[in-house]
């Protein structure tokens, strides 16, 4: 299986700069996350509209949080934190929309996926500016959950296109980058490197050389 490639918004770029940076990368990466605390509903539909008019498939659009957003905008998905509403219910109400679930602990990640969710987001993996003062999950954690888990678990925090290949080799499916792709100087060249990594690691796992 592909390994896959998320973006996640930063809260730090402009409703124009986000969508014209996804613009120029989407066909590099799986699925974009708009995680926005500040963003009205509105505003989450806007950009998503203007995503689709950029020719971005809405198929890869994930709305953290707002279900209802998701929903209206036909969104693939919706990504779900601690403060969501309860996967369960999401999933008997909103049965087209893939739903994501955030966890930071195996015992988490195993009620998450009793209620449905169709993957998992997991971190943080290594040290991270964002999570001062916490310590990173670490590749066991990783090792021990996807053995508990049959749902894919994308891995998030501190990951690089160094330590791409250690994530995957953990049980990763994935992996969820922020500010190393949207806020890099050169968004295509660092999302290219990232692809490339994830590519390559899958293909070593297959036992294919490169």
């Amino acid at each position: 299986m592909t390994k896959q490639l998320h973006i996640i918004s930063t809260g730090q770029q402009s409703m124009k700069r986000f969508v014209h940076v996804v613009q120029q990368i989407h066909e590099y990466v799986d699925a974009i996350h708009i995680r926005e605390k500040k963003w009205t509903a509105k505003e989450l539909a806007e950009v998503i509209q203007a995503l689709i008019n950029k020719e971005v498939p809405r198929e890869k659009i994930i709305v953290n949080d707002r279900v209802d957003v998701a929903y209206i905008m036909k969104a693939r998905g919706v990504q779900l934190g601690y403060h969501s509403a309860d996967c369960r219910l999401v999933k008997e109400s909103f049965r087209d929309l893939q739903i994501g679930c955030s966890v930071h602990a195996s015992e988490e990640a195993i009620v998450a996926e009793k209620k449905g969710a169709s993957y998992l987001l997991y971190g943080h993996i290594f040290s991270t500016a964002s999570k001062p003062g916490l310590p990173p999950k670490g590749l066991e954690k990783i090792k021990e959950m996807t053995k508990e888990l049959t749902i894919p678990v994308i891995a998030i925090g501190g990951i690089t296109p160094e330590n791409t290949k250690e994530v995957v080799t953990a049980g990763a499916a994935g992996i969820a980058v922020l500010s190393g792709i949207l806020l890099a100087a050169d968004p295509i060249q660092a999302v290219g490197k990232y692809r490339y990594a994830l590519d390559r690691a899958g293909n070593q796992l297959k036992g294919v050389n490169l």
